[in-house]
């Protein structure tokens, strides 16, 4: 059995945007059907996550685009995607979690398998008090985040910090993310991955399960 699991939040842990358009909308005051851009569920809907995935811009300037295009449908100037986030979601934290995820991270938590989350911008999107607010957060005795260290994956430092954090090597954990190029960083180094998909959230949760040994 690994000794830690090493989460993504963002797509992983929470809900994508991508899948709450519904909610979003009802959050801002817009009609049904005001957001079309899908993401991964539909790439031809949204050329520019296709240009994101093709490398042509970061993830941070994909959100940023779509958080001023929002901001401009309500009258409003956004130019940070945490107002996006936290307008959109910030009444009801908890409705942000796969409940695949969430029992996954029971199961290895039961199991004594150490927990960390691995993030880019979770205090930068979602704002400090998110830590809070969402119950399931608690079970993670470290949380690396590049809001703070400046070490965004899938720079190899990112991976390396959460590790020493932990105390483990690489071959320790495991590593779960929704962005290949992510993934493909912590594979670099050594470190099991799962590529978590976000359209088949129970399948790669299992994925985990079977890496972590919790699975039989």
């Amino acid at each position: 059995m690994k000794r830690a699991l090493i989460l993504d939040f963002g797509g992983v842990i929470s809900r994508t945007l991508f899948e709450t358009h519904d909610e979003t909308e009802r959050a801002l005051g817009l009609p049904a059907g005001t957001l079309t851009w899908r993401g991964p569920f539909d790439p031809a809907s949204d050329p520019l996550w296709q240009a994101m995935q093709r490398g042509e811009l970061s993830e941070r300037d994909y959100w940023l685009q779509r958080a001023r295009e929002v901001g401009t449908l309500l009258g409003e100037t956004w130019d940070a995607m945490e107002t996006l986030v936290q307008r959109a979601r910030g009444a009801e934290p908890d409705r942000i979690v796969r409940p695949e995820t969430a029992a996954l991270v029971r199961d290895a938590q039961n199991a004594g398998i150490r927990l960390a989350i691995l993030s880019n911008e979770l205090d930068l999107f979602y704002g400090r008090s998110l830590r809070e607010r969402l119950p399931l957060l608690q079970a993670f005795e470290h949380i690396s985040d590049a809001t703070y260290t400046g070490l965004l994956k899938p720079d190899p430092q990112a991976y390396l910090g959460c590790l020493q954090a932990l105390g483990l090597p690489p071959e320790d954990a495991v590593f779960v993310d929704d962005q290949a190029r992510n993934v493909d960083g912590a594979r670099r180094l050594g470190i099991p991955t799962v590529v978590f998909d976000v359209t088949r959230p129970g399948d790669s949760c299992d994925q985990a399960r079977r890496l972590v040994g919790l699975a039989g």
